[in-house]
């Protein structure tokens, strides 16, 4: 380890060339060893395209960045942390690498400069067996707003150029017209609206193109600068973005591991369903935390409210996924599902007119990204049997399928890969931004139809955790969630006032038509997320609320889609926002959210304590050490106000940030209790005792928190108790002590969240 202890907790950080480099993180390390942080965790550092905010889309995986800083920025950086007793965590990305412009990866400039013959060739799944307008061998390239834009292309020198875009000329094939050298080359340019892509791509998006990582050359050339930084003890651990894009995700995990050895910190991007363990032979140290991420806020979500919400929006969520997913693979994917099909028929020796139809209809019964882990074996019988009960026309092609997964080759790895991606965007990318019962349980990992997770339920998850996956990470917020944790926990009050949310959406929809029912249900959510409490809409929240709105109803994708939006409809979405912001609806608005927020605020923090406590390693995403208001990215990648957070710190009357300290500094003090201290739950008792969340870590941290306090509030604690184990036990936020049974009107008299230590 390159810090002075093991990973016990992360902060975030995304890291921008423009904005938020290598030395820029180094400027807070002072702030966050205070905070009691132990490991800065980085957004990807390899060279991505230029101008990229995110990283994700990496151009040269062996290079560091340089406008974050190069290897010396890295070096520099990890040394800081070092001497500050804190180590380094970065997030890499195996399953892709950025090909929108060619001139700015090597690697792929060079196979469409020299086609099958580079030396490249195969480090990219490119399906140089597809078909395309009579011409076969070449690599597919949707890129063109129409396929006859190839007649304006223009040789210069040894380039193709399409306006500011160029591709390589093979050599020897430059003379001659534009046409004649273009038909020479190794690829072929066509409109993105044929949806033909000739490569694996990223689920949809053609700009990054997949890695053969199952390939050992492939994955020693893409992680040499990875073994360097554990060579040169610059970085701890790794998170691995979206394993199961890859060919043989095990298999990866397992060379990973050998590469960085047995003390690196391993986490996994895997997005489990709710009834779906992560497989326990797999070399890593658990998931990035989006189970824990619904677990914990969803024993905030009210189960009495979710009558009165399915009234005012309810859809059969099930059906909706299956026609979403069907429409996934045949239309946004079908480039992929037809790879799919050549490849089952060719394993199995047989085609058949239905097989595509067959591949996609059995993916609409499968509920997990990809079901060939060990641990998922029935998945795939299980979802056959129900497609044939479904769709007995197609038993004879499901027999090829059949006969493709026992093979375990190619086609079976393909329908993987193709069952994650129609996943992702079925049901993240589109669902989630329809579904408008209780928009806080859309999350990544999360589960719209389970209305919220009852004490046990959480109980029993945490203890399995402590017991298999200790050094999982826990999250609330990531790069990737679609609300902030505390936007997510103000909506998740409307659970406690169903009946009043109903009231005044109906009035309000009286006062502003929408263009469209559904949409405004689904967006009146996230504008009470976001709704200041003053009232005081600034013009920057205003602009990133139609910046939402926009991404939102695009993701939707019934009335406007990205590839063809409505303008009209948008026009119209955008005038309602307008409407709300300036109307006499805002007054009502503002009038509601200052009723509910001492409720969102009180869960806001019960969720970040249980997040800071709970077994596994839990990660601050940046800026969130305070309350955050951010929707989904980009707006949750904006630049964080660090000056306000080393201010609120130092004065500690923030409650979250108190929290945060209380939490990660103890963490600090005693890591045996949280990286190996167990759980236990512990109960309550009394007429509120529903409302008390409480548990203890090893023999000297009991942590409590309070839930559904509207209710609470009408009825008041009474005789309600929490039974703290014999000892003296001291507040980490209050300053209190407690000895023995405490009534919960003691324990959560200054805030709705207790964290006990046992004085010796």
């Amino acid at each position: 380890m390159t810090g002075n202890s093991a990973v016990l907790s992360t902060y975030r950080l995304q890291l921008r060339g423009d904005s938020f480099t290598f030395a820029d993180a180094e400027g807070l390390l002072d702030y966050l060893a205070e905070l009691g942080v132990s490991h800065l965790y980085l957004s990807p550092i390899l060279t991505a395209a230029a101008g990229s905010t995110h990283g994700y889309d990496v151009t040269d995986p062996t290079t560091v960045s340089k406008a974050l800083g190069g290897p010396e920025g890295l070096q520099r950086l990890s040394a800081a942390a070092r001497a500050r007793g804190l180590g380094l965590v970065v997030d890499i990305v195996p399953n892709h690498v950025g090909v929108d412009d060619p001139t700015q990866n090597a690697w792929w400039w060079d196979v469409l400069k020299h086609g099958r013959d580079s030396a490249y060739a195969g480090f990219f799944d490119i399906d140089w067996d597809l078909e395309f307008q009579g011409e076969r061998g070449k690599v597919v390239l949707p890129v063109l707003g129409s396929d006859t834009d190839v007649d304006d292309l223009v040789v210069d020198d040894e380039v193709l150029r399409l306006g500011d875009r160029s591709w390589p000329i093979a050599p020897g094939t430059g003379a001659g017209s534009p046409a004649d050298v273009y038909a020479r080359q190794h690829y072929k340019l066509i409109g993105w609206r044929n949806n033909v892509c000739g490569y694996r791509r990223f689920f949809s998006i053609t700009s990054l193109a997949g890695l053969r990582q199952e390939d050992p050359d492939v994955f020693a050339a893409t992680h040499a600068e990875v073994r360097r930084w554990f060579t040169d003890h610059l970085v701890d651990g790794l998170r691995i973005d979206h394993p199961d894009g890859l060919t043989d995700p095990p298999g990866y995990l397992a060379r990973l591991r050998d590469l960085v050895g047995p003390d690196a910190w391993i986490v996994i991007e895997k997005i489990l369903a709710p009834d779906e363990p992560l497989d326990t032979s797999l070399a890593v140290d658990g998931g990035t935390g989006y189970d824990a991420l619904r677990e914990i806020g969803g024993v905030f979500v009210d189960p009495s409210g979710e009558s009165e919400l399915s009234t005012l929006y309810h859809r059969d969520t099930a059906e909706a996924t299956g026609a979403l997913k069907a429409a996934a693979a045949t239309s946004t994917l079908g480039s992929e599902l037809a790879r799919v099909r050549r490849t089952i028929a060719a394993e199995a020796g047989s085609d058949h007119p239905l097989l595509a139809d067959a591949v996609a209809a059995l993916l609409t019964h499968v509920g997990v990204y990809r079901f060939d882990y060990p641990g998922l074996a029935a998945v795939g019988p299980v979802a056959i049997a129900e497609t044939a009960a479904a769709r007995s026309d197609l038993a004879q092609p499901l027999e090829l399928v059949a006969t493709s997964l026992a093979i375990g080759g190619e086609g079976a790895k393909r329908l993987q890969q193709l069952c994650g991606a129609v996943t992702a965007k079925s049901v993240e990318d589109c669902l989630f931004y329809r579904d408008a019962r209780l928009v806080s349980l859309n999350e990544v990992g999360g589960e719209p139809d389970r209305f919220g997770v009852t004490v046990a339920e959480f109980h029993v998850r945490s203890a399995t955790r402590a017991r298999l996956w200790p050094r999982a990470m826990v999250t609330t917020s990531t790069h990737d969630t679609k609300r902030s944790e505390d936007v997510r926990a103000r909506i998740g009050v409307l659970s406690q006032i169903p009946a009043l949310w109903a009231d005044r959406v109906r009035r309000w929809s009286n006062v502003v038509l929408a263009p469209d029912e559904d949409t405004a249900l689904f967006l009146w959510q996230n504008i009470f997320g976001v709704w200041p409490v003053d009232g005081e809409v600034s013009d920057e929240l205003r602009a990133r609320l139609h910046g939402y709105a926009e991404k939102a109803i695009r993701e939707a994708a019934t009335h406007t889609t990205w590839n063809d939006p409505d303008g009209d409809f948008e026009t119209a979405v955008h005038a309602w926002l307008d409407a709300i912001i300036d109307g006499p609806v805002a007054t009502e608005l503002t009038a509601l959210v200052a009723q509910v927020h001492p409720h969102a605020t009180g869960d806001a923090l019960g969720q970040k304590l249980l997040a800071l406590t709970v077994p596994g390693i839990p990660d601050v995403y940046q800026g969130t050490e305070l309350p955050d208001d951010s929707l989904v990215d980009p707006d949750n990648r904006r630049l964080v106000d660090y000056a306000a957070r080393r201010a609120a710190l130092a004065a500690g009357s923030d409650p979250k940030i108190r929290v945060v300290a209380a939490a990660l500094r103890l963490r600090r003090d005693k890591p045996d209790t949280f990286l190996s201290g167990g759980y236990h739950p512990l109960s309550a008792s009394g007429a509120a005792a529903e409302h008390v969340v409480a548990f203890g870590r090893g023999a000297d941290v009991v942590v409590a928190v309070a839930r559904w306090t509207v209710r609470l509030n009408e009825t008041g604690w009474g005789d309600t108790t929490v039974d703290v184990p014999a000892g003296t036990w001291s507040d980490r936020l209050s300053g209190r002590t407690f000895t023995g049974t405490v009534p919960a009107g003691d324990l959560f008299e200054q805030l709705p969240v207790a964290l006990l230590e046992r004085l010796s």
